[in-house]
């Protein structure tokens, strides 16, 4: 398990999301790709605009926000999270 200084040394030495982490095709922390990923589990794990930023469950999740299971709400369907990034948003 990550002590509470790495995970926010971690915190403070990320990069800015991507433009994929944005729109939650992309792991927030890992970078794990969504549409790629064997049975990916991902989870809400915070909003930047009225996007949901998403993770994986677990590790990542809890070094996003602290809990494992993110918070509570479900993510949008990976359809609708491809169709809004190749639109340009909502």
């Amino acid at each position: 398990m990550y002590s509470q200084d790495s995970i926010s040394g971690r915190r403070r030495g990320r990069p800015e999301p991507t433009a994929e982490m944005l729109s939650g095709l992309a792991c927030l922390i890992c970078g794990t790709d969504f549409r790629s990923a064997p049975d990916p589990e991902p989870v809400v794990v915070s909003h930047r605009g009225d996007k949901q930023l998403i993770a994986c469950h677990g590790t990542c999740a809890r070094m996003a926000s602290g809990s494992v299971d993110g918070l509570e709400e479900t993510p949008l369907p990976l359809a609708e999270r491809v169709r809004r990034h190749q639109g340009g948003g909502l």
